[in-house]
């Protein structure tokens, strides 16, 4: 850790930020909440970030206990990094800041996103009360990834891996996804251009795309007298 910037306050929120508030840090935390991933993975998820920068983010993150490495059994033998027990603790701490930026009057949704930050923006985004009633299995194919759904008693789950005995099948991409849950495009159009296939016997794919709303922009006031200063 020698040489990063630290507030040296004895706040406990100025200590997490001297954690995981270097650039990137907090997004690496991101990309392994929903599982382990090799150094390439990560690459994948964040390309923005440059191998020697996230290289520096995984040494910091192992060195403070929030990332570990561990070396696959065979026959895979490859090393991943993964959160440690108290790195899997931010989890809240992203899904919350992720509902607050959520919020924000500049949020940049033409922007390219993730399959993992498109996959969490479901836990995000999700509307208990919109799911009363609704208890189903949901298989998510975004490209080759696949992720898990669990719905019910108002609550989701959601998991790397393919169900066993999905209620229904959404095969689609992180952008058409996105269209969608913002309701910028609708399932019908989806299904005729082909960007999204559906296996949806019990037709529980519409009422999917409606769990995620998003809030209302936030309206920022400022004090009629303006900054101090």
């Amino acid at each position: 850790m020698a040489g990063k910037r630290k507030y040296d306050d004895g706040c406990a929120v100025a200590h997490g930020l001297d954690l995981i508030g270097e650039r990137w840090a907090l997004l690496v935390v991101r990309e392994l909440l929903l599982g382990p991933k090799r150094f390439t993975d990560l690459r994948a998820g964040l390309p923005g970030a440059s191998a020697d920068m996230l290289t520096q983010r995984l040494r910091e993150l192992c060195e403070t206990g929030i990332v570990q490495r561990r070396k696959l059994p065979p026959p895979a033998g490859s090393w991943v990094y993964e959160l440690t027990d108290w790195g899997a603790e931010l989890e809240p701490v992203i899904i919350g800041l992720g509902r607050w930026s959520s919020r924000s009057p500049t949020l940049p949704e033409d922007a390219d996103t993730g399959v993992d930050s498109m996959a969490l923006s479901l836990r995000v985004l999700f509307a208990p009360e919109r799911a009363q009633g609704l208890r189903a299995t949901f298989a998510l194919r975004l490209g080759e990834h696949r992720f898990r759904i669990q719905i019910g008693d108002g609550r989701i789950t959601l998991e790397r891996g393919e169900p066993d005995h999905p209620d229904a099948v959404i095969d689609t991409d992180p952008g058409t996804l996105a269209a969608l849950l913002r309701k910028n495009l609708r399932v019908a159009d989806a299904l005729r251009t082909g960007d999204l296939t559906v296996d949806d016997p019990k037709g529980l794919v519409e009422r999917f795309t409606g769990l995620f709303p998003l809030p209302d922009p936030a309206t920022p006031r400022r004090s009629p007298a303006g900054p101090a200063g």
